[in-house]
């Protein structure tokens, strides 16, 4: 992005119709990036072992809603949520309006429900990318309606 460049980057996402980006590999208090003047929303992230300082910067530096990484280490499928869960959504609430969504870890319609009743969104990645992987395309939208309808009836 930087090689890029900023300003042409969100030109280019705004005109291909991009609604926002997660930058993951760029942390806010090394991001010169702002979608401030864009209509193309920045999300960043904020994970578990964020003191106070860089949850705010994460918070001024995002628009749309802020990515609570919900357990340190890599993405993919847990057997459980971390304990500290709204504990961590509280924390950062308490430094932004913004919506907060939380990943990581979230591969079954009750982890979804659970976290939708602290958490503002659930995201749900690696689950979808391994029914993608293994070629199960067609599981794909009934094991999303199983999150909806888990995260419906909390």
């Amino acid at each position: 992005i930087l090689k890029f460049g900023v300003d042409k980057f969100y030109a280019q996402c705004e005109k291909l119709g991009v609604d926002g980006v997660i930058i993951p590999d760029l942390p806010p208090d090394e991001s010169p990036v702002s979608s401030r003047q864009s209509p193309v929303e920045t999300i960043c992230l904020v994970a578990p072992t964020s003191t106070d300082e860089r949850i705010k910067l994460a918070a001024d530096k995002s628009s749309g809603f802020i990515y609570l990484v919900s357990v340190a280490g890599i993405t993919g499928k847990r057997d459980a949520l971390a304990g500290d869960l709204k504990e961590l959504v509280g924390r950062v609430k308490k430094y932004s309006s913004l919506p907060v969504a939380v990943g990581f870890g979230i591969s079954k319609p009750v982890q979804a429900a659970e976290v939708a009743k602290i958490a503002d969104g659930v995201i749900v990645g690696s689950a979808i990318v391994d029914l993608i992987a293994k070629k199960k395309i067609s599981a794909i939208s009934k094991f999303v309606a199983s999150l909806r309808k888990a995260i419906d009836a909390r």
